[in-house]
C-alpha cells in the first residue's frame, strides 16, 4: 500500500507568494527520490539537503521509492524555502508523523545537514499568501518568526531544528536546541541567507537620521522639500557642486510620514525578499531611501537578474525616496525607464522565467550640476564648457521624463554669512509636523476617493471638482497662452498649489498658492515666494 501525504509552502514570484501544496508518495521499489514540479537548481538539490537532516535528526530515512510533487507544476519554484514541507511530507508519509497534523500547515525554511532549521528570504511575502489562501498556521525558522508574526490572524511556530518540529508534530517532549552563538567579532552564521552582501538599501536608525537643521541657508531648496514630502511631488535640484543638493536629498525621508500599517508590510516584503532587511528589524515602519550610483545597470534599477527577476532599486524605495545623484551622468535608457513607473506606482518586468510585477511607488529626486564642470552661471568662476556641450549634457534628461518632476529648484550656493553667522535651521521634525498635517488635509479632502495626496489626483477632477478661488489661475492661464505651459503642466501647477494650500492651512488655493506652484514648477522666480512664505 503506498504511503502519502502533504502539506503546502510558498513559491515566491518577485514580492508576490503562490500557495504550493508539497506531496509525497511512497511504493514498493527500488529506493530512489524523484522531485517533480518545475523545481530549479537549488530545489533540485534538497533531496541531499533533507536526507541528510532526516537521518541527522534521529529520524529513518524510508528505504522505497519515493516521489515529493509541487503543485501546480506549471509554476516555477526555487530557492531553499521548500526543504522544511518535504522533510515533513516525506516522514508522514513514511507515518512518522500523523499525516493529518500536516495538511493544514504551511512551512517555510532551509533545513541545514544537520537538522537546523536555516532562516530564508521572503518569509513575510510567504507567510502573507498562505494567510490569503486560508492558512492560519505556518512553521517557520525561529530567527524568522517575528517577521511572519507581523501578519495577522495567523499563528506562528518557529522552530530551531527539524528534531524540535518532529516532536510537536507527534506530540513528544521537545528538545532543547542549543543557539549557536558566534565568536566574538564574527557574524552570525545563521543570519546568512537573510541578506545580500553589499545591499545598503533601508531606513536609517532614528540616531542616525540626518536633520534639516543641519543645512545652512538654502530657504528656497528647504521649501521645495517640503512641498514635495506634503504631496508627493517628483523633485530636481539644479546647482553647483557643493551647494548642498545630495545634503537636502537625503533630509527629505525624515520629512516623510510614518508608513501606515498596510505599507510597512508592502515594503518589509519587498526587502525580506531583496535581502535587504535591517538585522533585527522585522518590520520597516519609516520611509525607506535608496541613492544608486550613476553607474547603475537597467536591471539594478527597474528589477531583472537571470532567471524570475529581483526588486531593482524602484522597488527598494517604495514608499519611500529615489535620489539619483549626477543625473544626467545615467544611461538615457535606464532614466527613460523610470517614466512607467512614475506613471503607475509599479513596475512589469518581463524575462524568460517569468513575469512580474514589482510594487514601485516611490518619490523620485533628481540632482544636477548646470554642466559637465559644474561651474556654468557661477559667478567670479570660469565655465569651459561650450553651449553645445551644456545642452547636450543637460539634456540627456528627456522631456518625457522631466514633465513627470513637478518641483524644479535651482539650488544656489550657500553665502559666507549663512554658512558662519550661526543661525540654526529649522530641525526636520518642525517641518515633518507640517507636513503630517497637510497630508491630513489632503486625506480629509479625498476620502471616498482612490487617492490620499494631491500629486495622485487627475487635473480633470482637480479643475471640476476641487476647483481654486476664482482668478487663481490667472497667471497660470497667461503662461499657457505663452507657450510656456503645457496643459500636462497646468495640471502639475494645480496639484502643487493644492499641496501649497494645505501646507498654508488654506481652503483652497488662492493666487499666492498658484504663484508658488509657478515658481517651484518653471523654476523662474516670480518674486514674492520667499517674502509669503506659507501664510
Amino acid at each position: 500500500m503506498m504511503g502519502f501525504a502533504r502539506t503546502c509552502s510558498v513559491a515566491l514570484v518577485g514580492v508576490e507568494g503562490v500557495v504550493v501544496e508539497v506531496q509525497a508518495g511512497l511504493e514498493p521499489g527500488v529506493a530512489a527520490f524523484t522531485l517533480v514540479g518545475l523545481p530549479d537548481k537549488s530545489l533540485s538539490e534538497s533531496r541531499d539537503r533533507v536526507r541528510a537532516a532526516v537521518v541527522n535528526s534521529g529520524g529513518e530515512w524510508p528505504q522505497k521509492k519515493l516521489t515529493v510533487g509541487l503543485s501546480p507544476a506549471s509554476v516555477p519554484k526555487g530557492g531553499s524555502g521548500f526543504d522544511l514541507a518535504v522533510a515533513c511530507a516525506v516522514l508522514a508519509a513514511a507515518e512518522r508523523i500523523d499525516p493529518r497534523r500536516i495538511t493544514d500547515l504551511m512551512m517555510f525554511g532551509e533545513l541545514g545537514l544537520d537538522g537546523r532549521v536555516r532562516p530564508v528570504r521572503g518569509v513575510l511575502p510567504a507567510v502573507l499568501a498562505a494567510a490569503d489562501a486560508g492558512y492560519r498556521h505556518v512553521v517557520v525558522p525561529e530567527r524568522t518568526a517575528a517577521e511572519a508574526a507581523l501578519v495577522p490572524g495567523v499563528s506562528v511556530l518557529g522552530v530551531r531544528s527539524l528534531r524540535q518540529l518532529i516532536a510537536v508534530l507527534a506530540d513528544e517532549p521537545v528538545p532543547e536546541e542549543e543557539e549557536d552563538a558566534p565568536g566574538e567579532g564574527r557574524p552570525d552564521p545563521m543570519l546568512a541567507g537573510l541578506a545580500v552582501p553589499g545591499a545598503g538599501t533601508g531606513a536609517l536608525p532614528e540616531e542616525c537620521r540626518p536633520d534639516l537643521a543641519e543645512v545652512a541657508g538654502q530657504l528656497r531648496a528647504r521649501r521645495a522639500l517640503e512641498v514635495a514630502a506634503a504631496g508627493r511631488h517628483h523633485l530636481f535640484f539644479q546647482g553647483p557642486p557643493g551647494a548642498g543638493k545630495t545634503m537636502l536629498a537625503e533630509r527629505l525621508p525624515g520629512l516623510l510620514p510614518p508608513l501606515t500599517p498596510q505599507e510597512s508590510l508592502e515594503v518589509t516584503a519587498v526587502h525580506s525578499v531583496a535581502g535587504t532587511l535591517p538585522a533585527g528589524q522585522p518590520l520597516i515602519d519609516r520611509a525607506p531611501y535608496c541613492a544608486p550610483h550613476h553607474s547603475a545597470s537597467m536591471p539594478s534599477l527597474v528589477g531583472g537578474g537571470s532567471g524570475l527577476p529581483r526588486p531593482g532599486a524602484v522597488s527598494l524605495a517604495h514608499r519611500g525616496v529615489l535620489f539619483l545623484d549626477e543625473a544626467p551622468e545615467f544611461s538615457g535608457r535606464v532614466l527613460d525607464a523610470l517614466r512607467q513607473p512614475l506613471e503607475s506606482g509599479h513596475v512589469v518586468v518581463a524575462r524568460t522565467g517569468g513575469v512580474m510585477r514589482l510594487p514601485a511607488a516611490f518619490l523620485l529626486c533628481l540632482a544636477a550640476n548646470p554642466c559637465p564642470c559644474g561651474r556654468h552661471g557661477m559667478t567670479g568662476e570660469g565655465c569651459d564648457c561650450p553651449p553645445r556641450v551644456v545642452r547636450r549634457y543637460l539634456g540627456r534628461l528627456s522631456g518625457p521624463l522631466m514633465d513627470r518632476v513637478d518641483l524644479r529648484v535651482t539650488v544656489e550656493p550657500v553665502a559666507r554669512s549663512e554658512l558662519t553667522g550661526g543661525a540654526r535651521s529649522e530641525p526636520t521634525a518642525h517641518v515633518a509636523a507640517r507636513v503630517r498635517t497637510a497630508r491630513e488635509r489632503a486625506a480629509a479632502r479625498y476620502v471616498g476617493t482612490p487617492w490620499r495626496t494631491n500629486s495622485e489626483v487627475p487635473g480633470h477632477e482637480l479643475r471640476t471638482r476641487w476647483r481654486a478661488a476664482p482668478g487663481a489661475l490667472a497667471e497660470a492661464e497667461r503662461d499657457m497662452g505663452r507657450g510656456l505651459l503645457t496643459a500636462r503642466g497646468l495640471d502639475r501647477v494645480l496639484r502643487v498649489a493644492w499641496t501649497v494650500a494645505d501646507l498654508a492651512g488654506h481652503g483652497r488655493p488662492d493666487e499666492g498658492d498658484v504663484e508658488q506652484a509657478l515658481e517651484l514648477r518653471t523654476g523662474v522666480q516670480r518674486g514674492a515666494v520667499l517674502a509669503g512664505g506659507w501664510s
